[in-house]
Parts: C-alpha cells; sequence; structure tokens
C-alpha cells in the first residue's frame, strides 16, 4: 500500500500522487509498487525491499541523490502471540523534495503523523520529519518497557500464589521482548550517532539542536530502562521458580499430614472390623466407645501436627 501526504492549512491532505514536498508512505508493498516506486524515486528496488526484512539493523546509507536511514521501532503483538512486544525495521529515504517511509506492517509511530496528533509536523520540514520518527519512537519504547513493567508486576502476584509453569513463561516471553527492545535501542543509537557525526549539516544541527539532543537523552533512558527490567526479569524469574517449588512442597506437606489424620481413625474401625476377639464386644456402648476413640486419636494427631507446625 502505498499512501501520499502533504501538509496543507492546518491539517494533513492525501494525495493521489506524489508531489514535491511530499511525504510517502510506504507499507507492505508488493513487488510492483517496489518497482513502481523504484523508477518514479529513481532508486535501487534493494533499498525500498531492505526494510522490509524483520531483522534489518538499524543503520544510514549515503547515496548520491537520496539518504537512506533505517531504524528499529517497537510495536506491539497479538494477544496470543508468543512475543508480546517486539521491533520491526522502518526505512526512510530522504530525497531533495520528499521523503519515503517504508514498513512491513503498519506502525503506531507513524500512525500518530497521519492521524494528526504530531505537534509542529510538516512533510516539507523533511529533517526535522526524521528526527521526530526518531523522538516518538523513543517515546513509545520507554511507553512499552512501562507496560512490560507494570505486567511483570501482575504476573508476579499471581506468582505468589500459584503452583503452575503458565506464570513463568509469561515472564519469559516479557524477557525476550526486553531483549529486542535493547539490541534495537543500542542499534538506533549508534544510527543517531553517525546520522549526527557524518550527515547532518551544521545548519540543520544548530536548528534542530533541542530536538535532536531530546531524542539522544530519550533513547539513553529506554537503554537503561531495558536494562533494570531486564536485570529485574531474570532475578524474579530464578525467585520465583524457587517459590513454585516451594508453594508444591507446602502442598504435598499439607495432604500428607492429612492423610496420616484420617488414616488413624481407619486404623481402629480395621482392627475392630476383624472375626476375632475384641475389647468392648460384649459391650452395649460398643459402637460409641470405638467412634470416640478413632476421634480422640484424630485430635490428638491434629495437636500434635500443629505444634510441628505441620497442619
Amino acid at each position: 500500500m502505498i499512501q501520499y501526504f502533504k501538509s496543507g492549512l492546518n491539517r494533513l491532505i492525501e494525495l493521489d500522487g506524489p508531489e514535491k514536498d511530499c511525504w510517502i508512505n510506504v507499507v507492505s508493498p508488493n513487488g510492483n509498487e517496489i518497482e513502481f516506486l523504484s523508477r518514479k524515486l529513481l532508486v535501487p528496488p534493494e533499498v525500498i525491499s531492505d526494510p522490509l526484512d524483520p531483522d534489518e539493523n538499524a543503520r544510514v546509507e549515503s547515496h548520491k541523490n537520496f539518504l537512506l536511514i533505517v531504524c528499529r521501532v517497537p510495536c506491539l503483538n497479538e494477544v496470543d502471540s508468543d512475543l508480546p512486544y517486539a521491533t520491526v525495521s522502518v526505512g526512510i529515504i530522504l530525497k531533495r523534495d520528499l521523503i519515503v517511509t517504508i514498513c512491513s506492517k503498519p506502525v503506531e509511530v507513524l500512525n500518530q503523523f497521519k492521524e494528526g496528533h504530531a505537534k509542529g509536523f510538516f512533510t516539507f520540514l523533511r529533517e526535522r520529519f526524521v528526527m521526530q520518527i526518531f523522538y516518538r519512537t523513543s517515546l513509545l519504547y520507554l511507553k512499552y518497557l512501562k507496560d512490560i513493567n507494570n505486567r511483570a508486576g501482575d504476573i508476579e502476584q499471581m506468582l505468589h500464589r500459584s503452583t503452575r509453569n503458565r506464570e513463568l513463561i509469561d515472564l519469559l516471553r516479557l524477557e525476550k521482548s526486553l531483549v529486542f527492545f535493547s539490541t534495537s535501542l543500542k542499534s538506533n543509537e549508534l544510527m543517531m550517532q553517525r546520522l549526527q557525526r557524518n550527515n547532518l549539516s551544521d545548519e540543520i544541527k544548530e536548528r534542530e539542536y533541542e530536538l535532536i539532543e531530546d531524542v539522544n537523552i530519550e533513547i539513553r533512558q529506554a537503554i537503561e530502562m531495558a536494562k533494570i527490567y531486564s536485570n529485574i526479569l531474570g532475578n524474579m524469574m530464578g525467585a520465583h521458580s524457587s517459590i513454585i517449588s516451594n508453594n508444591l512442597n507446602i502442598t504435598i506437606r499439607y495432604l500428607t499430614t492429612v492423610t496420616i489424620i484420617l488414616s488413624l481413625p481407619i486404623l481402629v474401625a480395621s482392627i475392630y472390623g476383624m472375626n476375632v476377639p475384641l475389647p468392648f464386644q460384649d459391650n452395649s456402648h460398643a459402637f460409641w466407645i470405638v467412634t470416640i476413640i478413632a476421634l480422640l486419636l484424630s485430635v490428638l494427631g491434629v495437636f500434635f501436627f500443629r505444634k510441628k507446625n505441620l497442619f
């Protein structure tokens, strides 16, 4: 799918075709669309198809008539997915008179610009648009990292009274998401450093200095948060593996204690069920005497196990 947008009077206008100072948003293009864009933009087809690779690393490539930037953007997967949070590659082709974004699936970062939620966004301010994408990407990382931390807290509460492995598996999935986040954030940081060092002119650096600094600060903060949460989750999984084993031991101990207490009256009843001479067999109150003996043994058993903190 190819969409064309251009900043109008206080709003974003969708166009039928490319124009000067427009934004071309490409999502999951097919072969014909890639070939069309290659001819229209005068760029090699692989430049358009490379960002569609889910494992493409963040990087910057300078070409004769355009600049290619690839960054890693966080995304939220389906509820039943093995990986609740992941990252995808977003390619940005920066030309003299337009900007192109390429992604294999719709992402929240670009949707914010399409829906008009980004303040100070204009398609003709291409370099600022790139910095705004990086800034909102960093904020989205921070948002998802907080969501991961909250979900981990909810799972931790369930683990205190659980003897199943489901909660540990959920924690493992969150930890895998954090690994993807950490790797992508570090590659984005390196890409940003290279972009500042080699590809941004001094005029752009001076004009967008505050925004560039905000991007760098948010990226570093997200990297630190991902590192901290990853360490917390790793320690939590180790601790709660022991808790689950301990909960299981407590359950088995409780059941064993109950079994022993119940076996005492069964033992008395088994003895008096034998076809041999027994005490109280000629007594008219033999049944009640035997019942009271069985109950007394059970009470003594409960008292004994309570004293030993086993019941």
